[in-house]
């Protein structure tokens, strides 16, 4: 599952390289498709998305431990719902269109808009797409089957490089108005496929592991209103980041062209150290924290708790660093390919570099919302989520009220990592209050520590760039020479100040690592 998950995550930010390779990064074409492949993810989280692992899945695990056929004629019920219910959802979002798009785009142009829209009532069935597979998924899982659910979205992301491939060798489009049907539907029809077949995929493995796959006339009874209550905190979260989301990505859209895109691309950029590291830790420690709820035992909670944040920022502190110093960098190797413009690209390197200011905060964040599930508390991390989001996009109104119209969009992460540290510092009270501590001062001293050994090798990777630049000029052969040197130099630097300051928390990081690939 974990290899399965690295791949998906990789083959997901190469169909973004891809992508902005066919389509041209920092034009407006490639800005009209992103916005319109936003919309089915943005409804999809919105109606069901939320609730799916947090009521869903138990439901679906009681059903199956309770009923006499083992939940069979529960999970069909369910089955049939998530399609007559999200097949109406897509009707109505696909009558919406236009509005929809208009809520998330106010600096496109007409054309720009006009491609939008088009391109999601291609797109928006993927909300009926994700919804079956995500059910039939959590089916599979309830019956000790997890291969299919995993490595499906591999399947859905390399269809689309596939696409992304053959648009880019027979010359495809990169301005709107030299785009063809063939091109639009090449696109269009080629991204919804991939959904299609993610969808596909799981179905057809529930089917194999004997499950009869049938729709039921009559879902009732599959208790609709207890899931809407238990789903209403969990709901006001998603609300939440949703429209954070559509506030940046609307301060984008105002940045000119380009402007979504690389708010969107560094964003991606921004979230794989996240999902590598961080999720991992989460997903280790939160049947701990679990079981330490279940005994009361508020003090291993804490322990728990603190032990997962020291972690985290030990191994993201530096990559945060790295992105800082490193931004432009790191855009012109991944991004600078194909038919991307180079003003683009410096563009996505500044937001790479702000949002490295965001890692830290996020992550923090978000491993202390654990402590609150692992307690069954929902409503606690929804109001925090509701405090997280007026921070955020009062960040992105002062983006774009403050700044030149070309730098709003590197105020996004800004009012991110505002947001963030907002949301971390008020989930840090609260959990003290609740706990009755939190580890305090092993904290605060592993982030010092922590401060001390990023900064002194961010400052070498910054002298590494700055002694690099006359030598090896500009273009992609010199970025990635800079980012292996100033790479290599920084993270040499950071393990050395590290075991001087006897930063305990890497070595423990390093231990478990190791521990890993010899067990794997």
């Amino acid at each position: 599952m974990a290899v399965a998950t690295l791949a998906a995550r990789a083959a997901g930010f190469v169909r973004l390289v891809v992508l902005a390779s066919a389509l041209g990064f920092g034009g407006r074409l490639l800005d009209s498709y992103n916005v319109a492949n936003t919309l089915p993810n943005a409804v999809y989280e919105l109606v069901v998305g939320g609730a799916m692992a947090s009521v869903v899945v138990p439901l679906l695990a009681q059903a199956a431990l309770e009923e006499p056929d083992g939940g069979v004629l529960y999970a069909q019920r369910l089955l049939s719902l998530m399609v007559y219910g999200l097949g109406a959802v897509t009707v109505a979002a696909m009558a919406s269109a236009p509005w929809l798009v208009a809520v998330y785009t106010p600096g496109f142009t007409g054309e720009q808009r006009d491609l939008a829209v088009v391109f999601s009532w291609f797109f928006l069935p993927q909300i009926l797409f994700y919804g079956v597979s995500a059910t039939a998924g959590a089916v599979l899982n309830i019956r000790g089957r997890f291969a299919a659910p995993t490595w499906a979205p591999l399947v859905n992301s390399l269809i689309v490089i596939a696409v992304g491939a053959v648009y880019l060798v027979i010359g495809g489009a990169t301005s709107i108005a030299s785009l063809t049907t063939a091109d639009l539907l090449l696109l269009a029809v080629g991204t919804t496929a991939g959904v299609f077949a993610q969808m596909a995929l799981v179905v057809w493995a529930l089917a194999a592991s004997g499950f009869a796959l049938r729709l039921r006339l009559d879902p009732r009874g599959i208790g609709i209103r207890r899931i809407g209550r238990l789903a209403g905190w969990v709901l006001l979260s998603v609300v939440g980041a949703q429209v954070l989301l559509a506030a940046a990505t609307r301060a984008a859209s105002i940045s000119g062209p380009g402007g979504i895109s690389a708010y969107q691309n560094a964003f991606a950029v921004f979230q794989m150290p996240f999902a590598v590291i961080a999720l991992s830790v989460m997903t280790a420690m939160l049947p701990r924290l679990s079981r330490s709820a279940a005994r009361l035992d508020h003090r291993q909670i804490a322990e728990d708790l603190s032990r997962a944040v020291r972690l985290a920022v030990v191994a993201l502190a530096p990559i945060a660093a790295a992105m800082l110093v490193l931004g432009p960098q790191i855009a012109t190797v991944l991004f600078a390919h194909g038919h991307s413009s180079s003003p683009a690209t410096a563009l996505l390197g500044a937001v790479v570099a702000a949002f490295g200011v965001a890692l830290v905060p996020f992550t923090g964040y978000m491993i202390l919302q654990r402590g609150f599930y692992a307690l069954q508390d929902t409503k606690t991390p929804a109001q925090i989520t509701a405090g997280v989001t007026v921070v955020g996009v009062a960040g992105c109104l002062a983006a774009t009220w403050l700044l030149p119209p070309a730098d709003i969009v590197i105020g996004i992460p800004l009012a991110y990592a505002a947001a963030y540290t907002a949301g971390l510092v008020t989930a840090a009270a609260l959990l003290r209050h609740r706990l009755g501590r939190i580890d305090g001062h092993r904290l605060v001293r592993t982030h010092a520590r922590v401060a001390v050994a990023t900064v002194i090798a961010g400052g070498c990777g910054a002298v590494t760039v700055y002694a690099l630049a006359p030598l090896v000029g500009s273009g992609l052969s010199a970025a990635l020479i800079t980012l292996t040197a100033a790479g290599v130099a920084g993270a040499t630097v950071y393990i050395v100040v590290a075991r001087l300051l006897r930063l305990r928390e890497l070595q423990q990081l390093v231990a478990t690592a190791l521990a890993g690939l010899r067990s794997g």
